[in-house]
């Protein structure tokens, strides 16, 4: 079933770009990583994008080596965090294209998350400072908007619907042109 959505984001105008304006196209993956307790991993981030908000683990995909998107997220997890997780553990819950993010570019973003617990030490890193967050308390933290009105509400809403369950999956696209946030859900399977 899709869905479209359009938020007004007074605070995050963009510039009106047209439809036909070329921006670079990045691809990247995002890691959603969670302890024992159920707390989310977030780096509270030090570098562009995103500076100064919080985002999970993730990183552009390595293409001059043809990187895999979990290979990738495999990668930027033992980069960023200090672990290894096999890659059987690495689950793709979502599919999200951003068109024009912060008028700068057009993503398309793997989401991915680990499944089970891990254990990552708090603290500085390189790209900034490691955080466990209680997934209630997301909201008041300072997070990209995209993130903040799509993207955490559709990985709550596909978790897993019980314990030993599976997250289900989501893909989306974001359109981030004018000052206005507009988004189509284009494929959802709820969790297990």
């Amino acid at each position: 079933m899709l869905s479209s959505f359009s938020v007004s984001d007074p605070a995050n105008i963009l510039p009106n770009l047209r439809d036909d304006e070329a921006l670079p196209y990045r691809l990247a993956c995002l890691c959603d990583l969670r302890d024992a307790q159920g707390r989310v991993l977030l780096i509270r981030r030090l570098k562009e994008p995103n500076c100064g908000l919080c985002s999970p683990i993730g990183g552009k995909l390595d293409m001059e080596t043809g990187e895999s998107p979990a290979q990738c997220a495999q990668r930027e997890i033992h980069e960023e965090a200090g672990i290894r997780v096999p890659i059987e553990r690495i689950r793709l819950v979502g599919l999200i294209s951003e068109c024009a993010f912060e008028g700068r570019g057009h993503w398309l973003l793997f989401y991915y998350r680990v499944l089970g617990a891990v254990e990552v030490e708090p603290g500085p890193m390189k790209e900034g400072l490691l955080e466990w967050h209680e997934p209630e308390a997301l909201a008041s933290l300072p997070l990209p908007e995209t993130d903040r009105q799509i993207i955490w509400p559709l990985v709550n809403k596909h978790d897993a619907s019980g314990p030993g369950g599976l997250p289900g999956f989501f893909a989306l696209h974001i359109d981030c042109r004018g000052d206005r946030l507009t988004w189509t859900i284009e494929q959802e399977t709820p969790g297990s």
